[in-house]
């Protein structure tokens, strides 16, 4: 069977963008759902609304894959869930180890889409002696003394950082060392790694403040539609006045009347 070790996708060496590697999973995922539903072809327009793209920048994607579609008829589904697994490198086995078996760990390691999507959780490891040998997933959780040994014996070069913010740097410098050459990062703090080694961060409460933004300056633009302030009113020597409390700047407000910012610096 072949590992990650030895295979390497050929996206960058065919010179691919990428924003373009970024968007292909997307195309994937709407690309599987009309295969299981056994639709045989699909148009541009009808994949970029699935995959949340726009059908120009989906046919320019795909030019860089060779696959042009047939005019009038569109693409045909199963041949291009071939050619997106194989760009990028899912037509293999690529062995992963999980190292932080807390909540999100435990979790990652019950995510069914993995094997789907041509990933193996290899290992569960975790620093408390107590989770030692415990089923998660159906997988027992081996001590992180193990790990150097278990990437060797496992050919990883994927690994998935679950741990708390202050574990998580010691774990990278590890799993690098021992051969991981890509990390998925759970963990919220920012590591480094030398050149080479290519890490992904997935932070939770990124999004969620993110999202808080939107939110927050939905609101103000909701309530700006349903209480305008009063017109201005011009007086006797040509100065221009409101109502008291009417539209007044606080001390909060910057020139360009924007609501406060909510993200961190």
């Amino acid at each position: 069977m072949a590992t990650g070790r030895t295979h390497r996708p050929a996206t960058r060496s065919r010179g691919i963008p990428e924003a373009t590697v970024a968007r292909l999973p997307l195309y994937l995922r709407a690309l599987t759902g009309l295969s299981e539903r056994s639709v045989p072809t699909v148009s541009s327009e009808e994949l970029a609304t699935a995959a949340g793209v726009n059908s120009a920048k989906l046919r320019k994607d795909f030019s860089y894959l060779g696959s042009y579609g047939t005019r009038g008829v569109g693409y045909d589904v199963e041949y291009l869930v071939y050619q997106i697994s194989r760009e990028l490198g899912l037509t293999q086995d690529w062995p992963v180890v999980i190292v932080g078996i807390g909540n999100l760990g435990a979790a990652l390691a019950n995510y069914g889409g993995f094997a789907s999507r041509g990933f193996r959780v290899a290992a569960l490891i975790d620093a408390d002696p107590a989770m030692a040998g415990k089923p998660v997933a159906g997988i027992p959780v081996r001590h992180s003394d193990q790990l150097e040994e278990i990437i060797r014996d496992n050919g990883v070069s994927i690994g998935v950082i679950a741990t708390p913010a202050g574990a998580a740097q010691q774990v990278c410098d590890r799993l690098v060392a021992a051969g991981v050459t890509s990390i998925l990062n759970f963990a919220p703090t920012v590591l480094s790694v030398p050149d080479g080694v290519d890490v992904r961060k997935v932070d939770l409460s990124i999004e969620l403040q993110i999202l808080a933004f939107h939110e927050q300056r939905k609101a103000g633009e909701d309530v700006r539609d349903v209480a305008a302030p009063p017109p201005t009113t011009v007086a006797q020597d040509g100065a221009s006045s409101r109502p008291a409390g009417a539209g007044a700047r606080t001390d909060r407000e910057g020139p360009d009347d924007e609501l406060p910012a909510v993200m961190p610096a």
